[in-house]
């Protein structure tokens, strides 16, 4: 797949098929899309491509907002060539950008610069300053501008819309086997194993303190059941995250206890799938009530088919 950040070095005159939109999380309802986008490439012979943004315009938008996204810039990429797009625009969402109108990013970014073919954009897809241009612009310009528009439709779970929103709600509630229903895959998170109060050893829990991406949504405070990755082996872990108040802890951590491995891996990078949700962050009367639970948790996660 090639990366073009900005246009700034793309002069190509490659004809495409693109779709435009934020696709965080790669979910059910982009693939629908993406499969259409790859459909409509190989019977008109058009490159399949997708126009995204970075960092994501709410951070513009809105600053303080503290928003998570449920894939970092890496894992979106990778998904975006493993659904089999050739080409990824990422662009930045700089003032000249956001003050373009529905009108002018069609002739301009569409047209001109990307010479787009065919358009496929989601059921409730805006562009634009203020939200200008939409589908029946879209079909209005298309005729006069040389290309042809598609919407798909949404795709439904438990009567719902599956969207980005929805996804980050189930992962706020623990909900994680609902959230990969939804993306179709299994939501992970990936980082550096760093030094941690090392209390776990001692109670014969050892544990790894997982640096992720700030920007990366970690799901509810609690345990839960996941697949680790070390190593391109695979093991059954149970995951913690929240700030151990047994032991008076303040800070957010992502601790995982690895079954059946006894490496030090300070400084390699892990990944971890979830699986489902063992309980809440849960504050013991002593280590004791801690280990008892550690305990149990170790079973239910020994037990449980991956």
């Amino acid at each position: 797949m090639k990366i073009i950040q900005n246009f700034t070095d793309y002069h190509e005159k490659t004809p495409l098929a693109l779709s435009i939109g934020m696709f965080d999380g790669v979910h059910l309802g982009h693939q629908s899309i993406i499969r259409k986008l790859n459909a409509i490439s190989e019977k008109k012979n058009l490159e399949s491509a997708v126009l995204t943004f970075w960092p994501h315009p709410r951070t513009i938008f809105n600053p303080n907002d503290d928003l998570k996204l449920l894939n970092t810039l890496d894992e979106k990429t990778y998904l975006l060539q493993k659904n089999g797009i050739r080409h990824l625009f990422l662009k930045e969402f700089d003032e000249a950008f956001r003050n373009l109108n529905g009108e002018e990013f069609v002739r301009q970014i569409l047209v001109k610069k990307l010479n787009v073919k065919h358009l496929i954009v989601g059921y409730d897809h805006t562009f634009g300053k203020n939200k200008s241009g939409d589908f029946s612009l879209l079909r209005k310009m298309s005729d006069e501008c040389g290309f042809k528009v598609e919407q798909v439709e949404a795709v439904d779970f438990h009567e719902k819309h599956i969207s980005s929103t929805q996804i980050r709600n189930a992962l706020a509630v623990g909900n994680v086997k609902e959230a990969n229903e939804m993306l179709g895959y299994i939501y992970s998170v990936s980082g550096k194993v760093i030094d941690g109060k090392k209390i776990g050893r001692t109670i014969g829990y050892p544990t790894a303190n997982i640096s992720s991406d700030p920007l990366k949504l970690l799901p509810k405070k609690g345990a839960y059941i996941v697949e680790v990755f070390v190593k391109n082996r695979k093991y059954k872990g149970m995951l913690s995250i929240g700030t151990n108040p047994t032991v008076n802890g303040n800070s957010l951590s992502t601790e995982v206890y690895i079954l059946d491995f006894n490496e030090d891996i300070y400084g390699e990078e892990i990944s971890v799938n979830f699986r489902d949700f063992l309980h809440e962050e849960i504050k013991f009367e002593n280590i004791e009530k801690l280990i008892e639970r550690l305990d149990e948790d170790k079973k239910l996660t020994d037990n449980f088919i991956f």
